[in-house]
């Protein structure tokens, strides 16, 4: 019997396995697809272009100290700048500059200056000054599982000179509501709350002030670029694993997990059985809870829990492209622009309407892109001569309203949808359709079936308020551990701090297992608790 048995290979499941195999754990990492750190990889989708599969810009892993706790630079992994870290164009058919964001704080400010008025620069300086440290302490509390400890002594000592009501109040705020109280020209607050979206939710929502403010950490440390594609992150991880002893086995799904006697009995779709004391599971919620139904876990409670969890309509699409030319923005230097996230939008009522078509199954008005073509950054992701673009779209809907399917008898819909949002682009960025050489596009339902990512949600499950911090993605299953399953964890996009690539509940699932082995009073009392919660 091993030590643990890791469901998926996901970046999170992957960061777990590597922190229990640096203890000493023996470990056994199963993936059923071919290739390592699900939405976290890198494949080549073009002759001579290594392409993510999901994610591409990495935030807030850079900013956990995972990266240099398990000492990953050891096992090939290497980061560029993205800086300047974002580009807001210029709407359509005007001659105004475009707001370009560097960590330097002064020169964004300039640019701000510049495309939007000096009351808009210094209200940024001073959002700056206000926000950084609250997002600072948003992202300390990333570090531990959700409980109420956590919480306190991650916030504890933060600036409530106005008073703890006045403060939390501004938390709860919509994203839109903390822009429009901070500045005056749309356009900024259109490019701070698409940024502020890429967590998932509209920035019309409660609670999602944070995820606006978030863009204030990236004037210390900017997005980065794995070099080689996202997929390095994981590959990092997975060599780190096997050095210590671990394995990692791909192509073989999990197909149930029971009970058996003091350890788990994990059963693959080739018949092998894998026998472990701890089982994490990094794979969607909902596909852990259907592995514990074919185990023999009562299915009255997996019923009544998937019941509370809100997967959502979908969030978005991509379209990912060799191109012979960078996007060329008007008045605008490639050097600014071509770096980080390209914010493709100027006014948040293109934000409102596709998120309201969205909701309704029907797909946007006018598609919603972030662009980015981080070929500038790292030219050993294309071709000799060429470029690589991937175009984000939100939101999309997973089930449209007006029968047609995204897959099936109707594949030309993805098609369709992506020559929209390439004419988008080419709506700030003139000309650059002609510059597409091949593409790629990931429809919601394509990046369900490659990725697991159940309802198209890149988030596994809504980010919306109702489902963060401890009711994350419920009240029963947000400790990370599952009631009536002794030594099972979870971990992935569905826990918190939720999606994106971060790297902190894998660490989080990691040390609660070596705790429990390790006999801890603090999480003997989550397991009981948990328990109660459960029933």
């Amino acid at each position: 019997m091993i030590d643990a048995a890791v469901i998926g290979s996901g970046h999170n499941a992957l960061v777990s396995a590597a922190y229990l195999t640096d203890a000493g754990w023996s470990v056994r990492v199963l993936e059923r697809d071919t290739v390592v750190g699900g939405a976290a990889s890198t494949v080549e989708r073009f002759p001579g272009h290594k392409v993510d599969r999901g994610s591409s810009a990495h935030i807030m892993v850079r900013q956990t100290g995972i990266i240099e706790e398990l000492r990953l630079a050891d096992h090939g992994l290497r980061y560029l700048d993205c800086d300047p870290w974002a580009f807001a164009p210029p709407p359509p058919g005007t001659d105004e500059p475009g707001i370009v964001f560097s960590v330097d704080l002064d020169a964004t400010c300039a640019s701000i200056e510049a495309a939007c008025g000096r009351r808009d620069a210094d209200a940024y300086r001073r959002f700056v000054d206000v926000w950084g440290p609250r997002s600072a302490r948003v992202m300390r509390s990333f570090g531990a599982p959700p409980t109420g400890r956590a919480f306190f002594s991650s916030f504890w000592g933060m600036d409530a000179s106005d008073g703890a009501a006045a403060l939390s109040r501004e938390f709860l705020a919509s994203g839109d509501a903390l822009l429009d109280r901070w500045f005056d020209s749309e356009r900024l607050k259109a490019a701070l709350a698409w940024f502020g979206a890429q967590s998932g939710p509209p920035m019309s929502e409660p609670g999602t002030a944070p995820m606006v403010a978030f863009n204030t950490l990236m004037h210390t440390t900017p997005p980065g670029r794995a070099v080689g594609g996202s997929g390095a992150l994981s590959v990092a991880l997975a060599t780190k694993i096997e050095a210590d002893g671990g394995t990692v086995t791909l192509g073989d799904a999990v197909t149930s997990v029971s009970r058996r006697g003091e350890g788990w009995s994990v059963r693959t779709a080739s018949g092998e059985e894998v026998r472990a004391r701890t089982v994490i599971a990094g794979c969607h919620v909902l596909t852990t809870l259907d592995l514990l139904d074919a185990g023999g876990f009562d299915t009255a409670t997996t019923d009544s829990w998937r019941r509370q969890i809100d997967v959502g309509p979908g969030i978005g699409m991509v379209v990912r492209a060799s191109t012979s030319a960078l996007p060329q923005y008007p008045n605008t230097d490639v050097a600014d622009s071509s770096q980080g996230l390209q914010l493709l939008v100027h006014d948040r009522a293109q934000l409102r309407r596709a998120h309201g078509a969205a909701s309704a199954g029907d797909l946007p008005p006018a598609p919603v892109v972030l662009a980015m073509s981080f070929s500038a950054v790292d030219p050993s992701i294309a071709a000799p001569g060429e470029h690589q673009v991937s175009l984000w779209s939100q939101w999309h809907p997973y089930r449209l309203a007006d029968g047609r399917s995204w897959r099936g008898g109707s594949p030309e819909v993805a098609e369709l949808e992506g020559d929209r949002i390439v004419a988008e682009v080419d709506r700030y960025a003139p000309g650059f359709a002609d510059t597409v050489l091949r593409r790629h596009t990931q429809s919601p339902w394509d990046l369900e079936q490659e990725l697991g990512l159940i309802g198209g949600n890149v988030m596994h499950v809504e980010m919306s308020l109702h489902q963060m911090m401890m009711w994350r993605p419920m009240p029963a299953l947000a400790g990370m551990t599952v009631p009536g399953a002794p030594s099972f964890f979870l971990t992935g996009a569905s826990t918190h701090p939720g999606g994106g690539v971060s790297g902190a509940s894998g660490r989080s699932a990691a040390r609660l297992a070596l705790a429990e082995r390790a006999g801890s009073p603090v999480q003997r009392l989550v397991s009981r608790l948990g328990a109660i919660v459960g029933r």
